[in-house]
């Protein structure tokens, strides 16, 4: 039985400038993008680097990382990965 991934994407490695238009942008092609969050220094107010897209469905979601881990980005490799499950 294959290993369900679920519709949450964890992207890091993202420039620090990356604005969640942008994110969504970048990952709308995929599928329908449901939510975007950035993670952001307080401090600075510009993102941490890394943050979250999640889908409509897994199989988009699926999409999403075989095309987009691993690619270059705002000249910054990113990865693309499922999101943990923290409950």
């Amino acid at each position: 039985m294959a290993q369900r991934i679920g519709t949450k994407l964890f992207v890091s490695r993202l420039s620090f400038y990356t604005t969640k238009d942008q994110l969504k942008n970048l990952f709308s092609p995929f599928g329908q993008v449901t939510e975007v969050n950035l993670v952001m220094d307080s401090k600075t107010g510009r993102t941490k680097g890394f943050g979250f897209v999640s889908y409509q469905s897994e199989n988009d979601a699926l999409k999403a990382i075989k095309a987009m881990n691993g690619r270059i980005i705002a000249g910054r490799l990113i990865f693309v990965e499922p999101a943990k499950d923290t409950r």
